[in-house]
């Protein structure tokens, strides 16, 4: 049988991102350690199995996209190419229960943020935003 691709309504997300001070205040480093905190709460969660086996390298390549997504150099598209994030999460079934359990992964990641990855805390919720409409567009099942 072959698999019917959801498409979510509206379209990819819209309006601005993340502040592009996160990266100037938070730096490269912090947010390789917060997205290799956020793989190992993946790992620990009932939807590992979407995720390669090497975690800390998965983690790795997160942390180039969210380095460009805060406002620092385009290292995914340099090591990667485009991120074209929907195309290539189209092989794994994402449903919104997935979608859910990965975005309650960040928010325990993101408590304490700002003492843990000096994450500037006034832009915290547009982060979270953005997760929430990026993760969103992620979903292809329904």
């Amino acid at each position: 049988m072959e698999r019917i691709i959801y498409t979510p309504p509206g379209g990819p997300p819209q309006g601005p991102g993340p502040s592009s001070e996160i990266y100037r205040i938070m730096g490269e480093e912090n947010i390789f350690r917060m997205m290799l905190d956020f793989y190992k709460e993946l790992e620990k969660s009932e939807i590992r199995h979407l995720f390669p086996s090497d975690m800390e390298e998965a983690s790795k390549k997160s942390a180039a996209f969210f380095v460009t997504v805060l406002g620092g150099p385009p290292l995914y598209a340099q090591k990667f190419g485009s991120p074209r994030m929907r195309a290539r999460h189209l092989p794994f079934e994402i449903d919104d229960a997935a979608r859910q359990i990965w975005l309650r992964c960040f928010d325990k990641v993101l408590e304490d943020a700002e003492i843990k990855y000096n994450f500037p805390p006034q832009h915290l919720p547009g982060f979270k935003d953005f997760l929430k409409g990026f993760s969103a567009w992620m979903v292809n099942k329904a």
